[in-house]
């Protein structure tokens, strides 16, 4: 959520800022840090409108930087807790992309988070209810393509929220989970052998365990990380750009993907998620071109989708090339 949009529904809703300013309230020195901020930004979401408004400028605002298709995650425990519904939460983000989407072209699915901080037993209870909601054909519902987990990671138990993880596949829904971002890599392999992921978002904590890397790199799991964002999110796991776990996870084979984590939260977007981790780990063109083609492998397009937008980032690849090789005609 953009900054202006935190302060104007702050000041609609009578909610008051912790901070004299959203932009000083947007610093973090850990991930718990940033958990406390980003449910204060939720609290200020509290009608239909409010919903489809942060679901229009995310796109909107990713779309300036090159973002041609997002799978972005929905997190609506507290908001259900406080009477919302999630027909209405999950129609309004809908009717927010697809303004979006007509104004850019860029596509964006969603996945339903759920928030581990309520434990696993209203996770039952809210996944429930997105099943039920896809089954009736509800309006936006066929926009929800995934299941995940967010909020707090220590002491948390993966495998505690598998009776929400196996209603997922019977209802269409593909699996993830953050995991790994200040947990271990047993709780990875938890994700993944016990609750099925299909992808891990984060996911860094598990080059702690060799073998695991090679399980996962064998099988070309996709990992969602995000450089830039762990660095201002978590300085106390990751003080510097330059120490992040990144491309070292791409060198043991791991389907290591680049991504923003929660831009307008914490200062980024994906011109500078790319400038940024290229000028940290000496990426050339070729690098960055081949980083996007593998958030393709690791997205949950189907294969005619995937090889059309494939096919387009080559092509800028190639465009790239050209403009290189003009430069070095004229130097």
């Amino acid at each position: 959520m953009r900054p202006q949009t935190v302060a104007e529904l702050a000041a609609e809703h009578g909610v008051a800022l912790p901070t004299a300013s959203v932009e000083e309230l947007f610093t973090y020195n850990s991930l718990t840090d940033f958990l406390t901020v980003f449910w204060f930004v939720q609290s200020v979401v509290r009608t239909p409108e409010d919903w489809e408004r942060l679901a229009y400028e995310s796109i909107v605002d990713g779309a300036a930087h090159g973002l041609r298709y997002r799978e972005a995650f929905f997190t609506p425990t507290r908001h259900l807790l406080e009477g919302q519904r999630l027909a209405d939460i999950v129609a309004s983000l809908d009717r927010g992309l697809e303004a979006a989407e007509r104004e850019t072209g860029t596509r964006c699915r969603l996945i339903f988070d759920a928030d581990r901080a309520f434990g696993p037993d209203l996770a039952v209870e809210h996944v429930g209810q997105l099943v039920e909601l896809r089954r009736a054909g509800a309006s936006g519902a066929e926009r929800v393509i995934g299941l995940g987990m967010d909020s707090t990671e220590l002491g948390i138990d993966p495998s505690s929220f598998l009776p929400a993880y196996r209603l997922a596949p019977g209802a269409g829904l593909r699996r993830t989970a953050h995991q790994g971002e200040n947990s271990a890599a047993d709780a990875i392999a938890q994700a993944v052998d016990v609750l099925g992921c299909e992808r891990i978002d984060h996911g860094i904590s598990v080059l702690g365990d060799p073998d695991l890397v090679q399980r996962l790199a064998d099988r070309r799991l996709p990992f969602t990380v995000c450089p830039n964002a762990n660095v201002r999110i978590n300085p106390d796991i990751v003080a510097d750009l330059a120490d992040h776990p990144f491309p070292t996870m791409r060198e043991a084979g791991l389907l290591a993907t680049l991504n923003t984590d929660d831009p307008a939260l914490v200062g980024l977007d994906l011109t500078q998620e790319y400038r940024l981790t290229a000028e940290a780990f000496g990426y050339e063109p070729d690098d960055m071109v081949q980083i996007s083609l593998d958030a393709i492998t690791g997205s949950w397009l189907d294969a005619t989708d995937a090889s059309r937008l494939a096919a387009e980032v080559r092509a800028f690849g190639d465009r790239l090339h050209d403009v290189g090789s003009q430069l070095g005609d004229r130097s």
